[in-house]
């Protein structure tokens, strides 16, 4: 994807132009460059802190469907987490797996973030699609 560079000389010295787009992330605005222009990533391609956010999640479900511990307030008071946020946090798990799928790739539509997914969450996949700009390919 080089050659969608423009090289331009002028007499103040040489301007590169290369193709991106801003994608809002986390609140914050991050620069996507095309494929092949950036060999390595600095950063994570993916919202880590939503990732680990899915991640607590499911360990924590399986917790609960183990029989491990009887309810979320019971396993938030061991575990030593506030059982409103856990609570919260568990209803992740009802997401779409393309969803997750596409946060975990950093393939999630601009400015979506985990605050978006603060209420109910749909049961329905297709809604949650429909909801937050998520199109299966």
């Amino acid at each position: 994807m080089i050659d969608e560079m423009n090289l331009e000389r002028g007499k103040n010295g040489i301007l590169l132009r290369i193709p991106m787009k801003l994608k809002k992330r986390g609140g914050r605005k991050e620069v996507i460059v095309p494929d092949g222009l950036q060999e390595r990533m600095s950063k994570a391609d993916y919202d880590e802190p939503f990732a680990i956010a899915i991640a607590r999640a499911y360990a924590w479900q399986e917790l609960l469907d183990s029989a491990k511990y009887r309810s979320i307030r019971e396993m938030a008071k061991s575990l030593g987490v506030c059982a409103t946020y856990m609570s919260r946090l568990l209803r992740f798990t009802i997401l779409a797996p393309d969803i997750i799928e596409a946060i975990l790739d950093g393939r999630e539509p601009d400015g979506f973030s985990q605050t978006k997914l603060t209420g109910a969450i749909p049961p329905d996949w297709e809604e949650q699609r429909r909801r937050w700009g998520f199109l299966v390919e």
